[in-house]
């Protein structure tokens, strides 16, 4: 009974397949080399899956060209244009925004400003400011241009799309800078005027999610997800190539034990994930979301030791989270929070119950959406650790004994505005109520 789990000690499946996608030259949405790591996934798949295949759909296409701004010192900083921004150039009066809180943007007269704002928050702050959300004020505020800055040292400029489903191309030019040049820019010319230039291709392209099942013919499934995509400055070891590993390895090891399974389990690894959930958009748009039991979302996994469980308020998620947890006498957090960002909430916010896997970490995001996001940031071990956990989760999620209701819509958005989420979600196009 506990063989597979030796195995999985063992085992490098996952890790063999995650070296293959970092090695992969770029995983953008939408472009050739992300073609090439969902067929390379479908794949590893199919070796232990009943059944395996690609579905493709239509994404907004964006290349990245040179981007700069230019200051009085006749000096260029380092940028790099952030996905979705679209192509032009503006010139204004250049404002430090600090971390760009909501009453920031309130007090400050930012009309025609290049306005920079930090990626972070702070600490006394009550929630998480997504990045469109300060380049959503900042457009209403009427700045010309958006400049971010990465709240983590080393000169590593961060990266994250402006756009939304609606509206995929952002209002107004953006780059990501890293926390050295954007003290630099705010120290040596605040309220001086500076231009900033993006160049930038779209074009129409395709994206796809990878589909792989296993299990009996139930009408009932559990989704277990990840995203391959990665953004193009990166080789997206931790975010998200291992969540895509996790999957092959979780499908090693349930084919294995198939045979005991009684939900039908249906792994789909999704494209363009980095530039608005699109592809788990499309997959939820297709699905009957009565059938799904529950989604195990694999975003951010392996980044630390402890593994990390949103549960969105599913009390049931959370019980068979830490039956796990004592099982094993393995910690593990859990997070009974609502967290609208990752693939996750294309289901969840219909009310289907889901976790987010991902990684107890502090300092937020960290080396993610950067140049580090690299494989030897992550740890054979670990990967081995998370594997034998969320494994064993999944196994107890497809079991006939384990039941969790679904939710309503107008529960899950009640937990939103309970959390302080809905006025953001409002303002950057995401409320779905």
């Amino acid at each position: 009974m506990t063989d597979w789990i030796g195995d999985t000690f063992t085992s490098t499946t996952g890790w063999t397949h995650l070296q293959r996608l970092v090695d992969t030259p770029t995983r953008m949405a939408g472009s050739d080399g992300e073609r090439e790591a969902a067929a390379a996934t479908r794949d590893a798949l199919a070796q232990h899956a009943d059944d395996a295949w690609l579905d493709t759909f239509p994404v907004q296409g964006w290349t990245r060209g040179d981007s700069a701004i230019e200051t009085p010192a006749d000096t260029t900083a380092d940028t790099i244009a952030l996905p979705r921004s679209p192509a032009g150039t503006a010139a204004g009066e250049f404002v430090d925004l600090s971390y760009g809180l909501p009453g920031d943007f309130e007090d400050a007269d930012l009309d025609g400003a290049i306005v920079m704002v930090a990626a972070d928050v702070p600490d006394w702050y009550d929630r998480h400011l997504h990045r469109r959300e300060k380049y959503a004020h900042a457009v209403a505020a009427g700045a010309a241009g958006f400049v971010y800055m990465n709240h983590v040292a080393g000169c590593l400029p961060a990266t994250g799309s402006v756009g939304t489903g609606d509206d995929p191309i952002g209002e107004i030019p953006a780059v990501g800078v890293s926390t050295e040049t954007g003290t630099r820019l705010s120290r040596r010319f605040e309220h001086d005027t500076v231009t900033l230039t993006v160049d930038a291709d779209t074009h129409d392209a395709t994206s796809q999610n990878v589909h792989a099942t296993l299990g009996p013919d139930t009408d009932a499934e559990l989704l277990v997800t990840s995203h391959v995509d990665a953004h193009d400055i990166t080789d997206g070891a931790m975010d998200n190539g291992a969540g895509t590993a996790m999957a092959v390895e979780l499908a090693r090891i349930l084919a294995a034990r198939e045979s005991a399974l009684d939900t039908r389990v249906h792994f789909v690894c999704f494209g363009a994930e980095e530039v608005g959930l699109v592809g788990s958009h499309h997959d939820a748009a297709q699905r009957d979301l009565d059938d799904v039991r529950a989604v195990l979302n694999l975003d951010g996994v392996v980044r630390e030791r402890t593994l990390k469980l949103y549960t969105h308020r599913f009390d049931a998620l959370g019980d068979a989270a830490n039956a796990v947890s004592d099982t094993f006498a393995h910690p593990i957090t859990v997070a009974p929070a609502l967290n609208p960002h990752s693939d996750h909430w294309a289901y969840v916010k219909h009310g289907v119950p889901g976790y987010h896997a991902t990684s107890d970490a502090a300092g937020g995001r960290g080396w993610g959406h950067t140049s580090a996001d690299t494989l030897d940031k992550l740890e054979l071990r670990t990967f081995r650790e998370h594997a034998i956990l969320l494994a064993a989760l999944a196994a107890r999620l497809a079991d006939d004994g384990f039941a969790v209701a679904h939710a309503s819509e107008a529960d899950v958005a009640a937990g939103l505005t309970d959390a302080g989420l809905a006025e953001g979600m409002q303002i950057t196009g995401d409320w779905p109520y």
